[in-house]
């Protein structure tokens, strides 16, 4: 198959992204496949081009990918670094490139893969894609809403309130310790533990830095769990030990950070209750390929799921590899299966 591995774009993750994306392509050409990886934003070359026969050399017209900085992006400069300056999303030849794919396999991450506007912008160009629809991303992707729908499937969740920047004066919260955290963001960018309540306006200030809309809500005290879901059936749990701090973006993606352990070292039954609410909050977002929810779970194994992740990382130390490991589905396996399931949408 020709296959285009769609990374980068503007979200806080967008250096996340591109290694997700070179580790799912070099896995699918293992496998056989053309496999181009693409930067959504950037795009290829500045100018019309003849793409006719793009996918032949797919690893040199493929984005070059470094190792994950331990800061987040500059993105402003990102957008002035584009040579075109055009206001649309979509770099350069993406479109046409992404049309002359068998499939775009989705490695964005944060707000521009999985608030599903580029879903829905590939379902009016006829591009197929992996992952979820575009509505079920989009009510993934808001904090927010998600917490309202777990609410209503009876999926436990940490009790907050959303907060516009607009409505910031005179905001009031009074139960603390609480997380402070953008409403779409990812990577744990821009959250902060809030212990007191006079720490709580430069938590804000760190939120709004990224988006216009924040969550604030009780902080769980105790251990950091996810799980896989894929087509609605819960993978092993994995338990995310950070050697210091809680699970932020430098323990995320420093080498050595945390500690990870599949299966997760807990009782049966809160293994099981953690599957079955994974499971729940799948089927409540309207999620229908692959996604992944974190938990955590307090020291009376009481379990909170906090957000689902419809574009997960996919190196072969992320989580859902780790998770599909313990099921003897190997990096390479995984990335096809994602690419199996992702087809029945269409």
């Amino acid at each position: 198959m020709d296959i285009v591995v769609l990374a980068g774009g503007l979200s806080s993750e967008r250096d996340v992204s591109f290694k997700s994306g070179s580790m799912v392509a070099e896995a699918l050409r293992a496998r056989g496949h053309r496999a181009l990886v693409l930067d959504v934003f950037m795009g290829y070359s500045d100018a019309e081009c003849d793409i006719t026969d793009i996918f032949e050399d797919s690893i040199n017209n493929s984005v070059k990918v470094e190792t994950i900085p331990s800061e987040a992006p500059d993105i402003n400069a990102i957008i002035k670094s584009r040579a075109d300056q055009s206001p649309s999303f979509f770099g350069p030849n993406v479109i046409k490139i992404c049309q002359k794919a068998d499939i775009v396999f989705m490695a964005l991450h944060g707000g521009d893969g999985e608030s599903g506007k580029v879903q829905a912008a590939f379902d009016l160009y006829g591009i197929k894609y992996t992952g979820n629809d575009y509505i079920s991303s989009a009510i993934a992707m808001d904090k927010q809403m998600t917490k309202e729908f777990f609410n209503r499937a009876g999926v436990p969740t940490p009790v907050g309130t959303s907060l516009k920047k607009a409505n910031r004066k005179g905001f009031k919260f009074d139960k603390f310790p609480c997380i402070v955290k953008p409403n779409c963001g990812g990577s744990s960018i821009g959250v902060t533990i809030v212990e007191k309540s006079e720490d709580l306006d430069a938590a804000l200030d760190a939120a709004f830095e990224w988006e216009d809309e924040v969550v604030i809500e009780q902080f769980i005290k105790g251990r950091e769990f996810s799980d896989g879901v894929m087509e609605g059936k819960a993978l092993p749990v994995i338990e995310i030990a950070p050697k210091q701090g809680f699970y932020d973006y430098k323990n995320k993606y420093a080498a050595g950070s945390a500690v990870e352990t599949c299966p997760a070292d807990i009782s049966e039954k809160a293994t099981q209750a953690m599957k079955k609410y994974a499971e729940m909050a799948f089927k409540a977002l309207g999620l229908t390929t692959y996604a992944r929810m974190d938990f955590m779970m307090d020291e009376d194994e009481n379990i909170y799921c906090l957000e689902a992740n419809t574009l997960p990382g996919m190196t072969p130390t992320s989580l859902l590899p780790q998770e599909a490991k313990v099921i003897g589905m190997d990096f390479e396996d995984l990335c096809e299966h994602l690419i199996k399931v992702s087809l029945k949408k269409y």
